[in-house]
Parts: structure tokens; sequence; C-alpha cells
């Protein structure tokens, strides 16, 4: 919990202040009451004592004065709220490496899981859209709401080619940037890229992040796959081949770096569904502060009714 104006709560220093002089108040009383009549005489003109409920009012009193002072400092917690008119582009690598199966069932399909995943985690306000890209991007999907689309372009994905991140980068920044503006302003954008492995043509990645920067869309890139992940490709003699895949982290984290965004790894299939989930709830949120001060201050005014109820009942006076 924080405080907008944390200076009130010196306010609280008073609450010992004021139980020092009711108990000092009460010790005078009685030494009264003991000069006025021995304590032998006392039961016979102060026959009920009220015990515990002498010192109920004043104590919810306190306890009203707590919660004023508490309000007085605007206390504020921070929740997360959907974020209006946001819009997301999944990014996904369909080049012939994925489908090496270091992941279980295979790359590609791991890929499509958690895509599947992401869109549960994502509020259904935001706007999410699906590029797919080899040597050559290609929007499969729009931003929309429509979560039924989303997952029909997911299943479409189909494995071919090389790799051109730079590329894919560019064009899901220009489907972003087509978005219309509000009050002058574009809706929070942001870029989810998966990809297993090093880009083979094109722009450089890097140079192509720090466009998106500029343009306030950060790219939280996501590694898969592991060193041991290998495809089989033919040979131009009719003969197979083995070919290493692995992925390139580092590039990854360049990118994400220069854009503003954060990386991600993950070998298995199970590290990134996670990291698709984690990604939907955060991206589709933001932290937004909100004030308690009415709930304290509500507080405060229902301890003090309370507290005065009690005391006309029991004593026929507030306080």
């Amino acid at each position: 919990m924080r405080f907008a104006a944390p200076a009130a709560l010196i306010g609280l220093a008073l609450l010992p202040v004021l139980t020092a002089w009711y108990a000092w108040e009460g010790r005078r009383r009685r030494a009264a009451a003991a000069a006025f009549a021995r304590p032998a005489l006392a039961a016979s003109f102060a026959p009920s004592r009220p015990g515990w409920r002498r010192h109920a009012p004043l104590l919810i009193l306190l306890l009203a004065l707590a919660a004023l002072i508490v309000a007085l400092a605007r206390p504020q917690r921070t929740v997360a709220v959907p974020v209006e008119r946001a819009q997301i582009m999944l990014a996904t690598d369909v080049s012939g490496s994925m489908e090496a199966t270091d992941v279980t069932p295979d790359r590609l399909t791991a890929a499509q899981q958690a895509a599947q995943r992401f869109l549960e985690g994502v509020p259904a306000r935001v706007n999410v859209g699906l590029l797919a890209f080899n040597q050559t991007p290609r929007v499969m999907q729009s931003p929309t709401t429509d979560r039924a689309a989303l997952r029909e372009a997911i299943a479409r994905l189909e494995v071919s080619g090389g790799t051109a991140t730079g590329q894919a980068i560019r064009a899901a920044v220009n489907v972003l940037r087509r978005a219309p503006a509000v009050d002058g302003r574009r809706p929070p954008s942001a870029i989810v890229l998966l990809s297993d492995g090093a880009s083979t043509r094109g722009i450089d990645p890097v140079e192509a992040a720090q466009e998106a920067r500029r343009l306030r869309i950060p790219i939280y890139t996501v590694a898969l796959g592991t060193d041991q992940g290998t495809i089989t490709v033919p040979r131009s003699d009719g003969s197979m081949e083995v070919r290493p895949v692995p992925p390139d982290p580092e590039t990854l984290r360049r990118v994400a770096r220069a854009s503003g965004g954060r990386a991600y790894t993950a070998a298995t299939a199970g590290e990134l569904s996670e990291v698709y989930r984690r990604l939907g709830s955060q991206l589709g949120r933001r932290e937004e502060r909100r004030e308690l001060t009415a709930g304290f201050a509500g507080a405060a005014a229902v301890l003090l009714l309370a507290g005065g109820a009690l005391s006309l009942r029991w004593f026929g006076r507030l306080i």
C-alpha cells in the first residue's frame, strides 16, 4: 500500500498521547473519589461499576481517529486493469527449422499450442493479430477481438523456407501503426516474437527493433528450442542430411533490448506455454493506482457512530 500524502500519517502519533492522557485522567478520577469517600464505603454509593464498558467507547473513538488519519494520507493500492484499445501482434517463425522435434511434439505444434493459451490470458477487449514469417512475412490475421478467427489462423500455420526476422518485425510494426488514433494517440501496442533460429536474410532485426522503439512498440522475444535440435533435409543428390538448428537467443535478447521489451527462452513445450501465459496477462493489463480514501473514511464514520451509540446507551452521554 502506498500513500499520496504520507506526511498525514504523523497524526498517528496522537493516538498513544491520547491513550496516555486517558489513563492519567482515570487515575486522577480514582484519586479524587478516594479522597471524597473511604474505599470501604464505595460499594454503598456506587454498587454497580461499568467495568470494560467504560473503556469501549473511547477505544472505538481512537480506532475511528486512526482510520481518519489514514484517509487523510490518501492510501492507494496497485491493481491490474485491462488496457483499453491495446493491440498485440503475435509474430511466429514458421521456417523449416520449426519441424525440429527437440520440443515435444515439434516446435511448430508447441508454438501453436502456446499461442492458443496466450489468447486465454489476454482480456477480451484487447486486439490480437497473427503474423507468420519465414523468408517472407505474412499477416494471417489483423488485430481483432474475434478469438475464433485467431484460433483458426493459428491452426493454419505451416512450416517452410528460411528466416527473415527483421522483415517480420517491420511488417508487424506496419500493421500496428495503421490502427486509427483517438485524441491524437495510437493505442498501446506490442509485438510477441517467437523464433527458433538465426535470421538468414533480409534487414538486420536489431535495426528493425530500433524502428519499433521509436514508435513505442516494445518487442517481447521468445527463443524456442535447444542446441540439440535437428531437422532432416534433402541433398541435391537425393540423399538426406541431418542439419542442426539451434536457437539464437542472443540476437533475440538484443532485439528485445533495442525495442524496450523483454527476452525469454523456452526449451520445452511447458516452458513455452508458461511464458505465453504470463505475457498474455502482462501485455493485456496495466498497473493502475486506486485510492482507498473513501473506504477508510467510511470505516471511520461507522466507528464514530458505533462509539457514540454505545456511549449513549450505557452512560447517557456521547463521550
